[in-house]
């Protein structure tokens, strides 16, 4: 008898509605009195169309449930065996963004583990009669046997495409329609960090640092020999220096003004017009990536 893929146990109507952030627990209260539901973030038909997309799966928005949405992607994802990469993407603290904007960065740490902590505490209230359990291993969420040790180094995202960074840069931009810079700015970054690990991994090689935007792309300047040479036109040497620059001020820019540290004593205010500058030079730095990563493996 064939065994069951274990993530199968997850293609339940009631844990489907915990993922798509359709059930809630409650609210966390924060100390100024604000509070959020302890809850996975709601994701619309259109934003479960969009995450099918970025894991290679071409779903056009009609008129089905949310739920019938969300059961095609799963089973695709087993069947391309990436559902671990599937989780790993819904819990990370990025899809937060909205919910947690505004917030300290000790509070919004906070916060998030304990939204993450319930949810997972309450999936596995689900699958413990049938002996598994959802657990993390390295960065990654699995499911697994009760007890049992599972060791896995797998990409978030298997593929990334000129398509997944307009879109990815075209929600940042809707965001900076809304004047929602904190977001814009870290869709931003998250792109290109993205990118940068994609682009190492295809060299079968493990991203140095991941969160760190200075040393990946100093990884990937290494692995593509995108060093400035004699060789090369003297304007082309003086674009390829500048992009140093550029992802600098995209780390140091999400250290100090994102939602994904909230307000603090160096954050900053950026106009609209700042806001455009940064998405639209995080696209064109992740295209001009993605684009040394195609030439060179086309090479090989």
């Amino acid at each position: 008898m064939k065994s069951r893929n274990p993530y199968e146990l997850l293609r339940t109507k009631e844990i489907i509605a915990i993922l798509d952030g359709d059930t809630d627990y409650g609210t966390y209260e924060f100390e100024d009195g604000t509070s959020i539901k302890v809850a996975m973030p709601y994701l619309s038909g259109t934003t479960i169309c969009e995450v099918a997309k970025l894991f290679g799966l071409p779903i056009q928005y009609s008129n089905m449930s949310r739920w019938q949405y969300f059961d095609e992607l799963i089973e695709y994802c087993l069947q391309k065996k990436i559902f671990s990469n599937l989780l790993t993407y819904l819990f990370a603290k990025e899809r937060f963004s909205k919910v947690l904007s505004g917030y300290s960065f000790n509070e919004i740490n906070t916060a998030y583990n304990h939204i993450i902590s319930i949810v997972k505490d309450k999936i596995n209230g689900i699958l413990l009669f049938g002996g598994n359990e959802l657990a993390i291993v390295g960065n990654q969420y699995v499911i697994r046997a009760i007890d049992s040790q599972i060791s896995i180094q797998v990409p978030m995202i298997k593929t990334i495409d000129r398509e997944y960074i307009k879109s990815i840069s075209s929600r940042a931009m809707d965001d900076v329609e809304q004047h929602n810079f904190d977001s814009a700015i870290t869709k931003s970054r998250t792109l290109l960090e993205e990118v940068f690990c994609y682009v190492i991994e295809k060299r079968k090689e493990n991203p140095s640092e991941n969160g760190d935007m200075i040393r990946l792309f100093k990884q990937v300047k290494s692995l593509y020999n995108m060093h400035t040479d004699q060789n090369t036109d003297r304007r082309i040497n003086t674009l390829l220096s500048g992009l140093h620059s550029i992802v600098v001020a995209i780390a140091e820019m999400r250290n100090k003004d994102s939602d994904a540290h909230g307000v603090g004593a160096n954050r900053i205010s950026i106009d609209e017009y700042h806001a455009r500058l940064f998405v639209n030079s995080a696209m064109t730095m992740a295209d001009f990536i993605l684009s040394v990563e195609i030439k060179a493996n086309s090479n090989i």
